[in-house]
């Protein structure tokens, strides 16, 4: 299951980055599924993808290739006969989640740009349709499990069915717990941000280029560097933004305008239907020294009261914390990557690194004093106490440590099994043709036998 949708996933992701510009010349049907037809040109392109990404192509990759489109196209009939669907904000959020990855690889969206030889209005209209497929199939898997449960006593059977040299070694994990406070954002500091703003409106109107602006005074870190273009689709952008973009014509400057990020200018380059291409300057309110200091403070109390005993982490975090993602779970810090609450070494020393060097020295239980910090995810500026609030030792798996693990692995197994049982019912009953030249794959799938 995991290599089936894994190569279906190359079209979708890999595809933005090796782009089309190698497209395989190949063609004719290969295979079909009811109404959709696998071309050889689908399986070559995958093959050549595979390659640029320096995979290793083994002598029944095509197989492999060719099930997996084949798995795709048949959840996505059933996808459409049940009226499944997935709107138009649904693909434009997800395209965009996966072009920021992509440009993070890269280094930017003009060298993204330039590798494809495209620009991103254009990749993105290139790919709605793949990626509409992709989720649409998605759906269609999500559905046919969404009723899967799994109960302690199933847990506890399937670990106990796993060969001993199958149990996997667990390396050592911890859990952290945070109080965090952000200094207020008064009043003054927001006139203070909207002037600034409006200082560069009024150069923009003068004649000053709206590109050069965005790249010396945006504070929005992904478009700044690149003039302030952002290119989107009517849905993606919060609505204060994009009533101000549907406001405007070619050309126009909106007057400056306030949402949850901040303040805004915006300039419409250029719009077609739902689709937008703009720059824009933002200008996020900041606090002052002062502030800072106050909250440094009031976290300096807090860390007294803790150390002393006066009160419990649980009453501190309720007490001082502002940090939203935190205050209502004890401040148990979650791995932004996995949604887990422990974390491994590796995922740790890459997403946040100062969480390692300030408590790896600590016992479990103990904290931190108040330290400055920077939130990855909002760029927000805060001070910061973490305490350690477990730490395991690698060990090799154990239902009593390691519960949490043993479950996911139980439910993937399930899963699996009831998406087994699933294709062999619609496989039965679907139209499925398969050219000579693959009769001979050794498929995971019955799609010849009927």
């Amino acid at each position: 299951m995991k290599l089936l949708v894994s190569i279906s996933f190359i079209i979708a992701s890999l595809g933005f980055s090796f782009g089309q510009q190698n497209r395989v010349a190949l063609n004719g049907v290969v295979a079909q599924i009811g109404d959709n037809v696998v071309l050889q040109s689908d399986i070559e392109a995958q093959v050549l993808q595979a390659q640029q990404a320096g995979l290793t192509i083994s002598p029944d990759f095509r197989c492999t290739v060719l099930e997996g489109i084949m798995y795709q196209n048949l959840l996505i009939n059933q996808a459409k006969l049940d009226s499944l669907e997935v709107t138009d904000q649904q693909v434009d959020a997800e395209m965009e989640n996966r072009i920021r990855a992509i440009e993070a690889q890269i280094g930017s969206r003009e060298k993204m740009e330039q590798f494809y030889g495209k620009t991103i209005s254009q990749i993105k209209e290139e790919f709605r349709e793949v990626i509409r497929q992709r989720m649409l199939a998605d759906e269609m898997e999500r559905t046919i499990t969404e009723n899967i449960t799994i109960t302690p006593r199933e847990v506890k059977e399937f670990f106990e069915s796993l060969p001993a040299d199958s149990i996997p070694f667990i390396n050592s994990q911890t859990m952290f717990q945070q109080i965090v406070l952000y200094p207020d954002i008064t009043k003054s500091d927001k006139l203070r941000a909207r002037t600034e703003l409006e200082d560069i409106l009024k150069q923009a109107r003068e004649g000053k280029n709206f590109g050069t602006l965005a790249r010396l005074y945006s504070d929005d870190r992904g478009s700044a560097s690149k003039g302030g273009e952002i290119s989107a689709r009517r849905g993606m952008m919060v609505a204060p933004f994009e009533a101000a973009v549907f406001s405007l014509k070619e050309g126009e400057i909106s007057e400056v305008f306030e949402s949850e990020y901040g303040y805004h200018i915006v300039k419409l380059i250029s719009r077609k239907g739902d689709n937008y291409v703009c720059a824009h300057v933002l200008k996020i309110p900041t606090y002052t020294s002062e502030e800072l200091e106050k909250a440094a403070l009031r976290l300096d109390t807090c860390y007294r009261l803790l150390k002393a005993n006066e009160i419990t982490w649980e009453d501190a975090v309720k007490r001082f914390s502002n940090d939203e993602a935190t205050m209502q779970n004890k401040g148990i810090i979650s791995n932004p990557y996995t949604g887990e609450q422990k974390w491994d070494a590796a995922d740790l020393s890459e997403i946040d690194q100062q969480i390692y060097l300030l408590t790896d020295r600590l016992s479990v239980g103990q904290i931190t004093e108040p330290n400055l910090y920077e939130d990855m995810m909002t760029r927000k500026e805060g001070v910061r106490i973490l305490r350690l609030a477990q730490r395991t030792e690698p060990h090799k798996a154990n239902i009593k440590e390691d519960y949490p693990l043993i479950q996911k692995a139980a439910e993937s197994v399930k899963h699996q099994k009831m998406i087994d049982d699933w294709m062999k019912s619609k496989i039965q009953q679907a139209y499925v043709r398969v050219n000579d030249e693959y009769k001979d794959c050794q498929f995971k799938y019955d799609w010849l036998i009927k």
